[in-house]
């Protein structure tokens, strides 16, 4: 600020006090319990001198709260909010209140972590046993999984799917020419880089053979509902798999895929009070039959039972094994829509299936009253079963005629060519839209009850629905909003958020989500927008997407940015296709080695076989570091064939490399280009920049750095930024002219062109609001908290690494492996007991097995982050306890750890530490208790006794479980 403009004339509420924990007073103390005189000096120790920016990031603001908003406001004005009945996979809908409200709106909700400590993420889980339970007794599948990104990329997880379980040495898939155009752009995209050749065609006119799976849409893109039990038949006469992309809703009416033969079932689960978004995000599904369930991606979440016999979830099979895989794996997505995946569930269980069906037959009584009236005009509507959607051939109109007098009326149709179009009807669809759609085809006037008693409802066999759905109780006992409430705040109440406490998870930065970033995602302007609208209706997201363009390309140095990848898996997706089209694209196609440290996240070479190129490990030295001499070595062996690096930085072990930009010029020197996983670039902004270091590639998680919430585990976005010269080849898409020249694309990589779109205003928000100071001052304050913290815990625990001047980044790993020798205590144990504390753990094993990696971020204050060193301190002191014989090895609050309630306070105690020092081991949990609802969970027993819907009565007593 300029020493002659007064104070006054400064905004009152500015937002980067409010986002950064540790005020000035507080920060001076920190410093002086590292050992430094200021925070330029301890950034200084830590941040190589050779990489720093040296200026300030060239943005606008910082802007007060209520000034963003103001401004976003206008922007997201700018945006036509039409009615869309364009269908193609998106549907407006209506979300119930009592969900917007307490699970959108709820930060309990929007805060939780991935549930991999599942004794604190009951609430969750169950929600996601519910969702679960809806999709696999709608499609009729025995096994479904906990929400996929969207309907596009689960179709193509599915095509790999059957590709890993085909017993045919085929490299040919089949996709019916009624799929969604965008469907098959995504599984093209896939196929390609996996050599899979995809046939698109009739399925009723295909000869099958030489295939290894098929793909229909049940309805068609257009509409049509066709019988594929015959084309099923031929798909399993010939050895091959059958994917059907499906809608849940149509499956309240129509009979379930899996009554037909269906292998394989995805779709979205948009349409279940999911806003539309402009594309997301959303929850995806995939069901499948039981014999494949080790090859289903994604999280799958099964019923276990806990120490002491009650029933408890968890999640189970391939959830680590896809990361435990590594360059082995079928898939690289580790993540859910969580989120999108309860709202979903939520939705199913307020109307319950009585509720669903009435939705349903009013879509589909409303397209059938429609249809009579079009066709008496004199148009053509396409032959056969459908549900809700219809391709009307025009008779004397032309379908631009249409289109402008559809505008004209607030409508959006589906263009599909010069003489027909397509629209759909949804929940929101009401008998006066009937009555000005027709008028739209050329009606004067329309008696709209008269029409809809001349409709034929009827869903003649094969295709009306017979067999019962979401019998189970949960979907009945929830009709009223009282009861609905309780439900939701008793399943969040099993569930530890950042409402509770901070959480301290390496690589995963698990920040604020600030009130005022989180308010425009519910608004309509944002909202309420089809993903495949006329750009003009959309220009509020196009300067949405410019500002945040030019933001995220200014703090990371490079010059282009796709916002298209909605996950930080689509973004290494998205970055290592670029890299390999830009080696094609120079004819350098023998370019398929990609060099990855062993210390590299799990989904890094599954991302890089996911394109087709052979992973070769490059060796750690003992201080964490990348062996720079093994890294050339590798580099000159592999020479020509050498395609990328795929690096994190800072490191995965928590510290600044020295010689990053030597690495880096090893890889550029034998041909090859740098991929950089942005998963810690919350220790990089403001400070130094993947473009400038060396990076080719970098995807930036912006459900970690730039504030959007991780909502249990999704939803998410991972664009990506490029080098200039691999600009033409960032994503594009089949449906909407993204202005980008598709000549040297990858093609899309996720459903709609901008991903989730409308969670970026969170984002652009946490930018505008912090400015370029803001942002720099977040990743020194980082770098403080995440020093302060080692400082504080080094006499008590080893910290592992540390960077060359004896700093870590922003985050550092506690070694627990001695304690297993000394007291019998793992680091699992360790995790669990923070429970009874009120935290949920650090990173556990990650990325060395039997530490605990921890990440305080920027958002928390001091009294935070020694609340939680002050909980490892007196954990150590438990751990000593042990070690010097005051508690046995086999009875400890450790190992019998977490404590919940029903066990502390109901029947005797045997053990031998007392009822008060198991559940309230520090002062603040007298304040606060935080209980875990069940005790430490048998994770083998899930999976030797595999459940994953909500259970019977009698699944539960030959489980041998209770409660």
């Amino acid at each position: 600020m300029s020493a002659s403009r007064p104070s006054f004339l400064e905004p009152t509420d500015s937002f980067s006090p409010r986002h950064l924990g540790p005020d000035a007073e507080a920060r001076s103390t920190m410093l002086r319990a590292i050992g430094v005189a200021s925070l330029a000096d301890l950034v200084g120790e830590t941040v190589p001198g050779g990489i720093r920016l040296g200026r300030e990031l060239a943005l606008n603001g910082p802007l007060g709260e209520r000034e963003a908003l103001a401004d976003l406001r206008e922007v997201a004005g700018r945006n036509q909010v039409l009615r869309s009945l364009i269908g193609m996979g998106y549907y407006d809908t209506v979300t119930p209140p009592v969900i917007l409200r307490n699970i959108l709106e709820n930060p309990a909700w929007y805060t939780q972590y991935t549930p991999y400590q599942a004794e604190i993420a009951q609430g969750r889980l169950e929600m996601l046993l519910n969702y679960q339970t809806m999709v696999s007794d709608l499609t009729g599948m025995p096994m479904a999984n906990a929400s996929l990104l969207d309907e596009a990329t689960a179709a193509a997880e599915a095509m790999s799917m059957c590709w890993a379980a085909s017993k045919r040495k085929s490299d040919r898939f089949f996709v019916d020419a009624g799929a969604h155009p965008q469907t098959i752009g995504v599984i093209r995209t896939r196929a390609e880089a996996l050599g899979i050749e995809v046939v698109v065609g009739d399925a009723h006119d295909v000869t099958i053979e030489g295939c290894f799976g098929a793909l229909v849409q049940y309805p068609t893109t257009f509409g049509v509902v066709e019988d594929y039990a015959a084309f099923a038949q031929a798909v399993h006469a010939a050895g091959a798999l059958l994917v059907v992309a499906t809608d849940l809703l149509a499956l309240t009416l129509l009979r379930a895929p899996g009554e037909f033969g269906a292998d394989v079932v995805i779709g979205s689960a948009q349409r279940f009070g999911v806003p539309l978004g402009y594309g997301g995000p959303h929850a995806a599904f995939m069901a499948t039959r039981d014999e494949y369930k080790r090859l289903m991606p994604g999280r799958l979440i099964g019923v276990s039972k806990d120490a002491a016999g009650r029933r408890a979830l968890r999640m189970a099979l391939q959830t680590r094994e896809q990361h435990i895989r590594r360059d082995k794996a079928t898939s690289n997505i580790c993540t859910a829509q969580v989120l999108l995946a309860i709202m979903a569930g939520a939705y199913a269980i307020y109307h319950g299936p009585a509720g669903l069906r009435r939705i349903a037959e009013r879509v589909h009584g409303l397209a059938a009253t429609f249809a009579v009236g079009v066709k008496e005009l004199g148009h053509e509507v396409a032959g056969g079963a459908y549900f809700d959607t219809l391709t009307v051939r025009l008779n004397g109109k032309s379908a631009d005629e249409v289109h402008a007098a559809a505008r004209a009326a607030g409508f959006n149709l589906r263009p599909i060519d010069a003489q027909r179009v397509g629209l759909s009807f949804d929940e929101v669809s009401t008998p006066e839209e009937v009555t000005r759609l027709l008028g739209v085809f050329g009606a004067a006037a329309a008696d709209v009850e008269a029409l809809a008693r001349r409709a034929d409802v009827r869903l003649p066999a094969p295709f009306g629905r017979t067999s019962s759905y979401l019998t189970h109780e949960v979907f009945s006992d929830y009709r009223s909003e009282s009861d609905m409430l309780r439900y939701l705040y008793r399943m969040s109440s099993r569930d530890l958020s950042l409402t509770t406490s901070m959480i301290a998870l390496g690589s995963c930065t698990m920040k604020l989500n600030a009130t005022s970033e989180m308010i425009p995602v519910s608004w309509p302007e944002f909202g309420a927008l089809h993903p495949f609208v006329p750009r003009e209706q959309a220009a509020g997201y196009t300067e949405l997407f410019r500002r945040l363009e030019h933001a995220l390309c200014e703090v990371t140095g490079f010059a282009a940015m796709s916002l298209q990848p909605n996950a930080g898996s689509q973004g290494e997706y998205a970055g290592m296709l670029v890299i390999r089209a830009y080696h094609r694209s120079r004819g350098e196609t023998q370019r398929d080695v990609c060099l990855i440290p062993t210390s590299a996240h799990g989904t890094n070479p599954a991302s890089a076989v996911m394109v087709g190129m052979r992973v070769v490990a490059v060796a750690c030295d003992a201080k964490g570091n990348i062996d720079v001499a093994d890294l050339a070595v590798k580099a000159q062996q592999h020479g020509k064939q050498l395609a990328a690096l795929m690096v994190t930085y800072p490191s995965t072990h928590g510290v600044f490399e020295e010689q990053i930009r030597e690495i880096c010029a090893i890889v550029h020197e034998h041909g090859g280009q740098v991929y950089m996983d942005g998963a810690n670039m919350n220790a990089q902004v403001g400070l130094c920049r993947p473009g400038d270091i060396g990076a080719d590639v970098c995807h930036l998680n912006l459900h970690k750095t730039f504030c959007i919430p991780h909502g249990g585990g999704g939803p998410g976005m991972g664009p990506i930024g490029v080098a200039r010269h691999l600009a033409p080849f960032l994503p594009s898409h089949p449906v909407v002219d993204m202005g980008l020249g598709a000549a040297q694309s990858v093609g899309p990589v996720s459903a709609a062109p901008w991903g989730s779109a409308s969670i970026l205003p969170i984002s652009y928000m946490y930018i505008a609001m912090m400015g370029a100071v803001g942002l720099r001052e977040a990743t020194e304050v980082a770098i403080l908290n995440a020093n302060y913290m080692a400082k504080r815990l080094e006499a008590h625990y080893p910290v592992l690494y540390r960077g060359a001047r004896g700093r870590a980044a922003h985050e550092f790993i506690l070694d627990l492996r001695p304690f297993e020798k000394s007291a019998g205590v793992t680091g699992e144990d360790v995790a669990k007991r923070l429970m009874d504390y009120g935290f949920h753990a650090p990173t556990m094993s990650f990325p060395v097995a039997g530490t605990l990696m921890v990440e305080p971020t920027e958002s928390e204050s001091q009294a935070e982050l020694d609340r939680f060193c002050d909980a490892m301190i007196a954990i150590r002191a438990e751990i000593r306890a042990v070690e010097e014989g005051r508690w046995p090895r086999e009875d400890n609050p450790l190992v019998n750890a977490p404590h919940p309630a029903a066990d502390v306070l109901v029947g005797q105690w045997s053990h031998s530490y007392t009822r008060e020092e198991a559940a309230y081991p520090a002062p603040w949990t007298r304040e606060h208790k935080f209980w875990p609802t069940v005790s430490r969970i048998d994770n083998g027993y899930g999976d030797k006794h595999l459940i994953c819907t909500c259970p019977t009565v009698e699944e539960l007593a030959g489980a041998g479980t209770s409660g």
